[in-house]
């Protein structure tokens, strides 16, 4: 069983089983997958030498079709279209680069039983988190302090009869471990 994250003198420490580390590694690389941008074979080598999107001059260009991503891609300015698609046309290809370089840190660092965080490395695992927590936060429909309580009731693996139901109970195990890492956090300040 999983041991929460707890301040020591070599920074935040984690213990999972080899189960717990597989899930993990598999749903990092789930959002991995939702982040990465489609492969463009013709890419304007200035575009992608300044950082922005190749794609992002491209008449189709716009926010993310799929909810998940939209969660983890926001619009900037959700009042005002053009702004939002302005700011997504400079910036959203080093936002997804950015998560993905978190994400893949983070799945890296399940390759062993015992998780050791610096203070450097901590916050993006914490965000790496985030993102998972946001994407199965969307696939459950999580909108409400309702679907909150509904969601947080599953806490039997053996009793998950549907994917909604198991997927409640990762999402738990997943929160679970942001939180723990966050209180170890604070405790560090």
């Amino acid at each position: 069983m999983a041991r929460a994250f707890k301040n020591t003198p070599r920074g935040f420490s984690a213990t999972l089983e080899a189960a717990e580390r597989q899930l993990m590694r598999g749903l990092f690389q789930d959002v991995i997958t939702l982040l990465e941008p489609e492969v463009v074979p013709d890419e304007d080598p200035l575009w992608a030498m300044v950082g922005m999107d190749s794609n992002a001059h491209r008449e189709d260009f716009g926010p993310p079709t799929d909810r998940a991503t939209m969660r983890l891609l926001p619009d900037s300015n959700p009042d005002d279209a053009d702004a939002s698609l302005e700011f997504r046309r400079l910036s959203e290809r080093g936002i997804r680069e950015r998560k993905i370089g978190a994400l893949r840190e983070a799945a890296l660092l399940m390759e062993s039983g015992s998780i050791l965080l610096s203070e450097q490395t901590a916050p993006r695992f914490a965000a790496a988190i985030n993102d998972v927590r946001l994407v199965l936060a969307e696939r459950l429909g999580l909108e409400s302090e309702e679907d909150a309580e509904r969601i947080h009731a599953q806490d039997d693996w053996s009793k998950a009869e549907s994917v909604d139901e198991y997927l409640a109970l990762v999402y738990n195990f997943v929160t679970w471990m942001q939180e723990s890492l966050m209180q170890a956090m604070l405790k560090s300040l």
